[in-house]
């Protein structure tokens, strides 16, 4: 029997890993980034190069000797541009508690009637050559999900993590923290960008297809 392939998760945000375990199941070990290894300032201009960012970094910091996962997600409101966006996490502030982003976002949309917004959450896979030699790169895969919906006027339910209690999905009359966890990996941005990933990963050959 093969074991899974072992993967070192590129976050410190306990819901993030929690959702990652339920959504990739069997198919990966899945590993915490080890105490020491510091992720680096999300300084990329989309959600995707702040993905490879983290991949890269801790990628390099375990000596390209691990298979790395990494995301980044966030919100994006039409009224507000498109903000908060890659600033999702720090759109309060550099140290901003969830709390403290949603009431600043509902303050934001306190004058507009338009309140459509959607989740993107772009991730990338970083995968050790079979045969590690100086100057080889590892495989690289990135993949995108996305889930329209729109912002309540105030915060409901008590699951969940960052802006998902002011989340209605669109079709839904209930709050990603309203729903259970099954209901909202079956429709999330990091739901869809898992299953897309997985597709991928089994069209390549890096894992069965049953997994």
């Amino acid at each position: 029997m093969t074991l899974p392939l072992t993967v070192v998760l590129a976050t410190r945000n306990p819901g993030k890993a929690r959702e990652f375990a339920r959504l990739l199941g069997g198919a990966f070990a899945l590993r915490t980034v080890p105490e020491g290894i510091s992720l680096p300032e999300e300084t990329g201009k989309t959600f995707a190069e702040n993905a490879r960012l983290k991949a890269d970094k801790v990628f390099g910091a375990l000596q390209n000797q691990a298979a790395v996962l990494a995301d980044d997600s966030g919100l994006q409101v039409a009224a507000l541009g498109g903000k908060p966006g890659v600033q999702s996490a720090r759109y309060a502030g550099d140290h901003a508690t969830d709390e403290e982003n949603v009431q600043k976002l509902l303050v934001a949309l306190s004058a507009h009637a338009e309140r459509e917004a959607r989740f993107v959450c772009a991730l990338c896979f970083l995968l050790p050559p079979a045969q590690p030699e100086p100057g080889v790169n590892p495989r690289a895969f990135t993949v995108e999900g996305l889930l329209e919906g729109t912002i309540t006027g105030f915060p409901r339910g008590r699951d969940g993590f960052g802006y998902d209690p002011v989340f209605e999905p669109a079709g839904w009359c209930v709050t990603l923290a309203e729903a259970t966890p099954p209901d909202k990996d079956a429709v999330s941005h990091r739901g869809a960008a898992v299953r897309a990933l997985l597709a991928c990963l089994r069209e390549d050959g890096v894992i069965s297809v049953g997994s």
